[in-house]
Formats: C-alpha cells, structure tokens, sequence
C-alpha cells in the first residue's frame, strides 16, 4: 500500500509539473469580451514542451483554457491542455500559416481520471525512456543526439526528438527500440534551436527565451545584422544558449537600414585646415559622426553632425578644404539631462557645513550655564562668611534628651545662641537644612561647591 500511495504522489507531482509548463503561451486579451457564440468550433491544444495543434470541436463542447482533453491522434487517442478558445485561435492559424480548407482532428472529450492516471503514468517514463535511448544509440555508433521523448496520452506511441549534423540510418535503432519499450517509434529530426525552446531558459536580458515564448518560424541569422548596428563581433555576446547567433539580432535591422540610406560612407577622410579626420564611430539614429584628428601631437576626437559631414565632402570633391570642423553660426544645443530639484538624491547632503540653529542653540545653553556658575560662586562665597561668622559666636547644644524639633526637658532650655533643632544625641549630630540660594529656576547645582547651611537667626 504505502508503495502505491508513493506512486500515486509521484505521478501527481508529474501532472502538475506539466501543467505549469508551458511554452509559447498566448494571452488571449478578448476572453472578457461576449460573443454570439461562446462555444469555439476550432480550439488550441498544447502538449510537451513547445507542440501545439488545431483540432476541431464537433461535439460542441463549452471548453475553456486549461481544461484537459482526449484528442484524435494516429493511432488511438492523445491527452492535451486546451490553450486558447475564441476568435484568436483563428489569428493564430493566420500566423502558423494553415489554411481554413485544412482539416483538422476532432476533440473527443473531456478527460475522464483513467485518462488522467494512464496520461500521468506515460509521462513518469520519458526521462527513464530518454536515458536509455541515449546508450541504446552510443552502443550502435551513431552521430546523432537524442534531446527529448514524448509519449502520447494512451502510452501507446513514442516521439524520439533527435538532433544530428548530418544524415542518419536509424532504421536499425528503431527495431531495437521497438523491442525496448514495447510501443510505437516515431523519429523528429530538430534544430539546435528548436532544442533550445523545448528545453527553455533565461536569456542574458534576463526574460524567458525568444524561441520558447513566441518565436515559431526560425528564421537565419547573419552577422551583417550586427555589422548594420555597429555591434562588436564577439562570437561570446552574438551567441545564445543555442551556440547559434541570438535571434533578437534580427529584430531591429530593418529600422537601422533605413536609418543608415541618408549617412554618408565611413571609409571617406575629411579634409580641413586643421588635418585629415578618420572616422571612428557613428550614432546612426542620433545622426552624428565621431572623428579623430592629430592636433598637436595629440589625438582629438570630434563628432559632427550628418549634415556637416555632408558639406565638407561636397567642398572636398571640389578641390577645398574647409577652414573650420564645426559651424561657428551654429549654436551647440545642450544636452537636457536629469535635474534633482529637490536635492534628496545627492550623494552629499550630509556633507554640509553650514551652521545649523541646533549649534547655535547649544552655544546659547554654555553661554548661559557659565553666567549660572558665576553668580552661584559669588552666592556660595558670601553664605560661606556669613555662616562663619555665626559659629565663632555660637555654640552648639549637647544636652542628650534634646530631639530634633521637639522641645526640651523641664528645668533644662537651650543654651543662648543654639538652635533646638540643631539639638540631637550625642555621636549624632546632623547639620540643619538651610534655605536654598537664589538661583534660577530649573538650573542644576554646580557639582564644585558644598552643600551651603544657613542657621535661623
């Protein structure tokens, strides 16, 4: 049981991962939109990887994209994903250039769950399929390269995607195949490129690959593509994962052809006064042309506009050289670039010496805590004389039954001059609490000068 239940989730996780799959997706921007008629007669079927397919809907069925059905394949039945309904399944047989007359397989149903666990059961067996297939060709010798195994929805029948420089006897590989897993051959001969969208991956640009996104015509790529662009002719930037040249090269040659009919040719030295210019660069949608001249020993770089090029070619044919590289009537126009407005985004806004009011107030507090301590040291030292002064004429009272705040004994008053609160036990004399100094308010003591006591007089 536990063995089961360990396939069961072998082959859900499968499913799954064959769902989430897919490649050259469409999205359909019109599925919002309400027809006369929501049930499509022609629907859009994906299968693995990159193979898609037109079938017809006789039996009327209310298909939506996603749904998993059971379509007419030779032999027996095969099991696909509904991809995309509507009218642009039309648009897209425009594309992949099939005509209205053709006809196409039906859609037998929706898929039932015994399709669904044989469907799940084959695709559990293709990469096994795939690896032994591979040592079954090393073992006969032969030059050709097995990139991927599909398995029809009824597991019986196998396409073997092979790629190979040149041509191949496999007549016997397939007998030998045929014997191996016990099912249907079919061989399908594909390009690197091809290859390339099957398996999928990210571009350097950092978006999915061109051929497994959208790219169904393969078209040739040349290097005079890159050469229309001024790009560098680095066979490491030019390639993709393909090892062949990267298909987007193709995507913007035709804008840089027509922009380069109104520039003149590169390979033409401007004569002025100043020394021959050689061309270096050109910014072709710019319409500007970068030359280098020797001044003073000193290469120098210029660039020029198309039409100034223009004219000193006209006046070099004639005989002339111009007396200056640039027109001085014209007035270089400048260049608008980014403005930080509002200043947060420099790099040193901290970096400002300006005095801030926060310095200005702490200068204030030192100002004023000095004009504090002076006048507690001018108060400290006039209580110091007074208190003095005081004690050499008082003495200090030490009867034992006398308590501090209570009244004396009977028959017993305080000596003259002494305080009865100042009267406490012997060994225990405690110093009277005096009236505090003036001093502002909210003002801290200073930490230099002893407490100062102030007897009643």
């Amino acid at each position: 049981m536990e063995e089961l239940n360990k396939d069961k989730v072998k082959v859900a996780k499968i499913s799954d991962h064959r769902m989430l799959t897919a490649k050259l997706n469409v999205y359909d921007w019109m599925s919002d939109i309400d027809t006369p008629n929501d049930i499509s007669e022609i629907v859009e079927i994906r299968f693995k990887n990159t193979r898609k397919g037109f079938y017809h809907n006789h039996a009327k069925l209310p298909l939506k994209a996603g749904e998993i059905v059971a379509v007419e394949a030779s032999p027996g039945h095969d099991i696909g994903i509904v991809s995309l309904t509507g009218e642009l399944v039309r648009e897209q047989m425009k594309k992949c250039n099939l005509r209205k007359d053709v006809e196409l397989k039906k859609v037998y149903r929706k898929a039932k769950p015994h399709d669904i666990e044989k469907w799940t059961a084959a695709i559990a067996l293709e990469h096994e399929t795939m690896i032994k297939s591979r040592k079954i060709t090393e073992d006969l010798d032969l030059n050709m390269k097995i990139g991927d195994v599909e398995y029809q929805g009824d597991k019986t029948k196998a396409i073997f995607y092979y790629i190979a420089d040149e041509r191949v006897d496999f007549r016997q590989l397939i007998r030998v195949l045929a014997d191996t897993f016990r099912i249907r051959i079919e061989m399908k001969q594909i390009g690197a490129r091809q290859e390339a969208g099957r398996i999928g991956g990210i571009g350097p640009c950092g978006r999915p690959l061109c051929c497994s996104s959208f790219i169904t015509n393969f078209v040739s790529v040349t290097t005079a593509a890159a050469r229309y662009q001024d790009i560098s002719l680095n066979p490491q930037k030019l390639a993709g994962q393909c090892s062949k040249l990267k298909c987007c090269l193709n995507y913007e040659v035709d804008a840089y052809v027509d922009a380069q009919k109104d520039i003149p040719s590169t390979h033409v030295h401007l004569k002025t006064k100043a020394g021959d210019l050689r061309h270096i660069k050109t910014d072709i949608f710019g319409r500007k042309m970068t030359y280098v001249y020797n001044k003073d020993g000193v290469d120098t770089f210029v660039t020029v506009p198309v039409e100034r090029v223009k004219y000193i070619m006209a006046q070099n044919r004639r005989g002339k050289s111009v007396d200056t590289i640039l027109r001085e009537d014209v007035a270089v126009e400048k260049k608008v670039d980014y403005e930080n407005v509002v200043g947060q985004d420099s790099l040193h806004r901290f970096d400002n010496d300006e005095k801030s009011p926060r310095k200005k107030n702490n200068k204030r507090n030192v100002r004023n805590k000095r004009r504090f301590n002076k006048k507690s040291k001018e108060e400290g030292a006039a209580n110091s004389v007074k208190t003095s002064n005081e004690k050499n004429t008082s003495k200090p009272n030490t009867t034992p039954n006398a308590k501090q705040g209570g009244k004396p004994k009977q028959g017993g008053s305080p000596k003259q001059g002494t305080n009865p609160k100042q009267a406490s036990k012997p060994g225990n004399v405690k110093a009277t609490k005096g009236p505090k100094p003036n001093r502002p308010n909210n003002r801290p003591r200073p930490a230099n000068k002893p407490k100062q006591n102030k007897p009643k007089e």
